[in-house]
């Protein structure tokens, strides 16, 4: 593969949490949210580099639980910027072509009707895709998986289904929104914090602090996470 050593091991799953779309158009004196265009354009990109490199699973931090409470205007433009964005993404033919299979995770419930109704169409759309995997984060905490994967638990040691005694870290896991674990965790915008994000799913991932924004995010720094990836020693908790 171009750019990277000859005996790297390229991961199989990558997650990134998409962060500085703000602060990156501040600095184009620009409206703080105008950034969010910018981050989205940035993703398409990103399905590309991860196809050439056989990476089939992406999972993108798109939208967090304590993001509803940003101001009305900026939530707005939130909103319609989803409702463009997944109706692009639905009418896209690489989705049937390439086998791309589009997951939403979190409490998608949150969202106005019409935006979860985009969701859930699109996840039916492709549910029978093979070759990738694309997961979008949204109306998404990591407490609040943890939670929601209790209470399903809950309801089925109460309806009978599930003994008590066969609770175990496979039991919660599959009740969790997404059991697939990443193997990498890319942060951009220069945090070295992982804000409530897979808490469970990456306990053993491998973790990259970048300063650049999510959209001056290149190729370049695609590379240069899979080659750091590969020189690292995974031990597991071991």
């Amino acid at each position: 593969m171009p750019g990277m050593n000859s005996n790297s091991t390229v991961p199989k799953h990558i997650a990134v949490i998409l962060d500085g779309n703000r602060r990156f158009s501040r600095r184009l004196m620009m409206k703080p949210f105008k950034g969010h265009e910018w981050g989205a354009r940035k993703i398409h990109d990103l399905f590309d580099w991860c196809k050439e490199y056989a990476i089939r699973e992406l999972t993108l931090y798109s939208f967090s639980v304590e993001n509803f409470n940003r101001p009305k205007k900026e939530f707005d433009y939130l909103m319609d910027l989803f409702r463009k964005e997944f109706d692009a993404l639905k009418d896209d033919p690489k989705l049937a072509a390439e086998g791309i299979r589009i997951n939403v995770i979190g409490r998608l419930w949150m969202f106005p009707q019409d935006i979860q109704d985009r969701l859930h169409a699109i996840m039916e759309q492709t549910r029978m895709n093979r070759n990738y995997i694309v997961n979008f984060a949204m109306a998404y905490g990591g407490r609040t998986e943890v939670v929601d994967a209790t209470r399903k638990i809950a309801e089925q040691v109460k309806a009978g289904t599930l003994d008590i005694s066969q609770i175990n870290e496979e039991t919660f896991s599959r009740n969790l929104y997404t059991e697939d674990e990443p193997d990498l965790i890319i942060r951009t915008g220069g945090e070295k914090r992982t804000s409530n994000f897979l808490p469970f799913q990456g306990a053993y991932a491998e973790w990259i602090f970048l300063e650049k924004m999510w959209p001056e995010f290149g190729k370049d720094d695609f590379v240069a996470c899979l080659n750091e990836y590969a020189f690292r020693h995974r031990r597991f908790g071991r």
